[in-house]
């Protein structure tokens, strides 16, 4: 099952201004971004609670300081859920009247649809009794409205362009892997032709290769097809394929596939990489609570799976929350 949280969740850390301008040029135009910015997780975690809406891996609140000279908060919510939820829109409601009841802010809320619904389209939410109405309307972006251009999607060199259409495609061949390998090649290739730094080429391949999964020997056709392209184009800014998949937990794989000639070999190097990677993330993050959980992670054999505990070790705040992907 493919991951859409965890990458968006990411990617608004790294690339909060990009998203701005791609998503709401306004705003982004009404922002003093020479001052910075910073992200209010810890206050919007209280109101969630407070709240009882459930745990909303996507949600980030930020304080921008506008060219005015004021002090803003803009709430972003990206919804990925794959079913209509009637409440969506009240939770949005409940979000931004107790951040302004808490705080004493105007807060600008701004809700991504990525589901597949083209007609759910929420942004308001209200209520009329005997006189007294309560009404609410915020910003929405549905996904879907940029699936009818690609060509521009992928001429755009904002961050946010590719999270879009790697989104998109990972919806539209979810019955269809090959088609899902084809796409994948075709934005991994795009980075390095949209003039990006070697930096954002890692971060943004790292999130495509999170985001659209696919089954073990499509997987290892996709990275070698990767590693000759870069050795065909000799590209300047990488030393090579294998500096990406190293940050993925990928390379000892890779090495030993080469080495072996067979895609059996290759997938067991990359099994063994992937159980590196995971083991250093569990000690930097939980310590010995960590390594403690290591056992069971070896007798996964499923290669997607392993890699989905890799990517949640970054978001779980539990050894015990991190178990339930296997559990």
């Amino acid at each position: 099952m493919s991951d859409f949280d965890s990458p968006w969740k990411e990617a608004l850390d790294a690339y909060f201004e990009p998203f701005m301008a791609f998503f709401h040029p306004e705003a982004h135009r009404e922002i003093d971004w020479a001052h910075g910015y910073e992200m209010l997780d810890k206050e919007l975690r209280q109101v969630a609670r407070e709240a009882e809406l459930g745990r909303r891996v996507v949600d980030k609140l930020v304080s921008v300081r506008r060219l005015n000279g004021q002090e803003e908060w803009v709430l972003i919510h990206v919804e990925v859920q794959s079913q209509e939820e009637a409440e969506f829109a009240r939770r949005m409601y409940v979000y931004n009247y107790r951040l302004f009841d808490r705080y004493n802010r105007m807060v600008a809320s701004l809700a991504i649809l990525g589901d597949e619904r083209a007609a759910w389209r929420p942004d308001r939410f209200g209520y009329s009794l005997w006189g007294c109405s309560v009404g609410f309307q915020f910003a929405a972006v549905k996904l879907l409205d940029y699936g009818a251009d690609v060509a521009a999607l992928e001429a755009n060199r904002n961050p946010f362009a590719v999270m879009v259409l790697a989104h998109l495609k990972t919806q539209e061949t979810g019955h269809d892997e090959e088609a899902r390998r084809a796409w994948k090649v075709r934005l991994v290739k795009g980075l390095y032709e949209r003039g990006l730094d070697a930096k954002d080429v890692r971060r943004l391949f790292r999130l495509i290769d999170w985001m659209m999964d696919l089954p073990k020997p499509l997987e290892g056709l996709f990275l070698q097809e990767i590693l000759d392209f870069e050795k065909e184009s000799q590209m300047p800014y990488i030393t090579g394929a294998e500096q990406i998949f190293r940050e993925a937990g990928l390379e000892e794989g890779l090495q030993k596939g080469r080495q072996e000639g067979r895609q059996e070999g290759r997938q067991e190097g990359l099994y063994e990489g992937l159980l590196e990677g995971i083991e250093l993330r569990l000690k930097l993050r939980f310590g010995a609570e960590g390594l403690a959980l290591l056992p069971e992670i070896r007798a996964i054999a499923d290669l997607n799976l392993l890699r989905t505990v890799r990517n949640t070790i970054e978001t779980a705040t539990t050894p015990e929350e991190l178990r339930r992907v296997w559990a």
